[in-house]
């Protein structure tokens, strides 16, 4: 048999040393890349945070006939919907099929929201930090942490239950992963357009996909529920819950 010229050999050798590495590397170099993204659209709503609400006060201290066009979002019409929004779900605990959770709670753009995002949530314990986006679709919850339509928005209210899904083991990209290394005591805050709010865990469990009623309002409670999905060990996936309380 004819052996191969070296440089062919050698130009064969590179390149599954050079896929090797790709393979090797895309996971760390994919998870970093995610990260600084979600960075940038944390600062940029910080940014966005402190101007709406500097304008806000400058318009109510001299208020002007185009103060609502000189701010990007309105942020009252958003504070007033996201409350009202809250009150409507009080009476009406699960009455709603689960399927709607991957729905848009508010349309953000009817607020001048453009880029989908109404606040952020951070947990220092495991060094997370996403964008919260309304409705827990796939679409969402591939680029950030995502608010379950007909569970209360993250305000500071009492009879409150604001339940945010993340994934786990996505190719690429870090969300909910970390979330069994918390502990009961640790800190997770929420940042709306208006306010921050910030809840320390109180219990986690893990539940069937058939179990929702940690899902429900508790009366007089602030509750935060952070859910991921986890191996069963059968081939399909429970549900682990981070429950936090303001």
């Amino acid at each position: 048999m004819k052996r191969l010229p070296k440089r062919i050999l050698f130009t064969i050798a590179s390149l599954l040393l050079i896929t090797g590495l790709a393979l090797v590397l895309y996971q760390p170099v994919s998870v970093e890349i995610g990260r600084r993204e979600a960075i940038g659209i944390i600062e940029e709503f910080d940014r966005a945070f402190d101007s709406v609400n500097k304008k806000s006060k400058k318009s109510a201290e001299s208020p002007t006939s185009d103060s609502k066009q000189q701010m990007n979002v309105d942020v009252r019409a958003l504070r007033k919907a996201s409350i009202k929004y809250n009150r409507s779900l009080i009476d009406n605990q699960g009455t709603v099929d689960t399927s709607d959770y991957s729905k848009a709670a508010l349309k953000l753009s009817d607020y001048g929201v453009t880029n989908g995002v109404f606040g952020y949530i951070s947990a220092p314990a495991i060094g997370m930090a996403l964008p919260i986006y309304l409705g827990a679709n796939n679409s969402l919850m591939s680029i950030g942490a995502a608010h379950m339509c007909n569970t209360s928005l993250p305000l500071d209210m009492n009879d409150t239950n604001c339940c945010i899904a993340g994934h786990t083991g996505y190719r690429g990209r870090v969300f909910f992963d970390n979330l069994r290394r918390m502990s009961v005591g640790d800190k997770v805050k929420i940042k709306n357009y208006w306010q921050s709010v910030t809840y320390t865990v109180k219990t986690t469990k893990t539940i069937t996909d058939k179990q929702s009623g940690d899902f429900y309002i508790q009366r007089g409670k602030k509750l935060l529920t952070l859910m991921t999905c986890v191996s069963n060990g059968r081939g399909g996936f429970d549900r682990f819950l981070v429950i936090c309380e303001k």
